[in-house]
């Protein structure tokens, strides 16, 4: 790219704020791309990006009550109404007139969407910006970080003809962008389109700086003795984390196991975190539930607590735990090994496909937590120098496969691609 020009390039997805996957990958994405020399602008219902440099419109957000009560319409039935349609193409059209606008505000060039093109979380957004695509053939990224045929709530459907083609978009400036070599596959296999596999990434050329007196405060902060094992469980609250294996690895391993959960629900109700602290008083295991003091910065809620950052506490974690039944990366496991901590991991289909072959050393276990990861977990706990084997050998493979060098050199190739540059 001439280092005179600085070029324009817009984020969308439906939220870009806080810790969720999407928002965190959209900030390293940025940090390379500005560093590169692009100038970067964000259209999203809700945005944590300064105030010059977003567009935001609370509508294309997934939880704006209006857009969840028509996905309530959409994906509760076979067959929707005709007043379900008008719904949906009146907000189509009111999200289409400020996409337009935030392209034409800060003279975009080039679109990059946020999984906005991959999964309905809000079925008018992705019309409206498969609508404008077609109509102006701007250069856009999709950035595909799951499915809709990869989540069970998305078959029972009244908007198959919107998922098909919206959900991604099969168009001529559109590249497909997927963080695994399993949806590159499906991608092709459902649709025919081809795509660039960019595995998530962690800035491994920077190690992480030893905790500071803020973040040595956690544990007391939030009640944990000094005799008491943390475990981290680093996810939203949602079935698929699978997140009471986590709460029996903290009863099984009988050694005085606090279990933080550093994210809140989401999309997908409540019933589920009703059942974790059900579940947790019956095996006897102190949960903290703990999304109202933990986020992507650090800060201050309401009330004058400390808000840590969610750095703040994989560095004061023991262990971390990640039984996912399915992840379309696995952004935790990066996480933890960036932060170089042990790890109980589901060895979810990507894990094995794209992950363990690399050689990573992890506590696995399969559809239930066997004696033998427990034990491996109270070993690691217990033996301070097995777990700095196991978390420094972790350590060199992320910063070989999965660092920001890499990233930025696949991020080149796309601009060089879609711009030109």
């Amino acid at each position: 790219m001439d280092k005179g020009i600085r070029r324009r390039i817009g984020f969308v997805s439906t939220r870009l704020a806080g810790t969720d996957g999407v928002s965190l990958e959209t900030r390293k994405w940025s940090d390379i791309l500005t560093g590169l020399g692009y100038e970067c602008f964000y259209f999203a219902g809700e945005s944590e990006w300064p105030k010059e440099r977003s567009y935001v419109v609370p509508e294309a957000h997934f939880e704006h009550p209006e857009i969840k009560a028509l996905n309530a319409e959409l994906f509760d039935d076979y067959v929707r109404s005709p007043e379900t349609s008008q719904w949906v193409e009146r907000f189509k059209g009111h999200l289409k007139v400020h996409v337009y606008s935030f392209v034409h505000t800060f003279d975009l060039e080039l679109l990059i969407v946020e999984n906005a093109l991959a999964i309905p979380m809000n079925i008018p957004l992705g019309l409206a910006l498969t609508e404008l695509i077609a109509e102006t053939n701007i250069p856009t990224i999709a950035h595909h970080h799951d499915f809709a045929w990869e989540r069970t709530r998305f078959k029972v459907t009244a908007a198959s003809d919107y998922q098909l083609g919206a959900f991604p978009p099969i168009l001529h400036s559109v590249r497909h962008v997927v963080i695994n070599s399993y949806a590159a596959r499906q991608l092709a296999l459902r649709t025919g389109a081809t795509s660039r596999l960019v595995p998530n990434v962690m800035d491994f050329e920077s190690p992480p700086p030893e905790p500071d007196a803020y973040a040595t405060g956690l544990r007391s902060a939030l009640g944990i003795q000094s005799d008491e094992y943390l475990l981290l469980q680093p996810t939203r609250i949602v079935p698929r984390k699978r997140i009471e294996h986590a709460i029996e690895l903290a009863r099984r391993l009988d050694m005085g196991c606090v279990l933080l959960i550093s994210h809140a629900s989401g999309d997908e109700g409540s019933a589920y975190e009703t059942y974790l602290h059900d579940y947790a008083n019956l095996m006897g295991v102190r949960v903290l539930f703990a999304s109202d003091v933990v986020n992507h910065e650090r800060g201050q809620t309401p009330d004058g607590r400390r808000v840590y950052s969610l750095a703040d506490v994989y560095l004061k974690a023991d262990l971390v735990t990640y039984p996912s039944r399915v992840e379309g990366f696995g952004n935790a496991f990066l996480e933890a090994i960036y932060y170089r901590r042990p790890v109980v991991i589901s060895t979810y289909e990507i894990f094995l496909i794209d992950i363990r072959p690399k050689g990573f050393k992890v506590i696995g276990f399969t559809d239930f937590l066997t004696e033998e990861a427990v034990g491996q977990a109270r070993a690691v706990l217990r033996d301070s120098g097995l777990a700095t084997e196991m978390a420094e050998h972790n350590y060199e493979l992320g910063r070989r496969y999965y660092s920001y060098q890499t990233l930025e050199k696949r991020l080149v190739a796309l601009m060089s691609e879609c711009l030109g540059d």
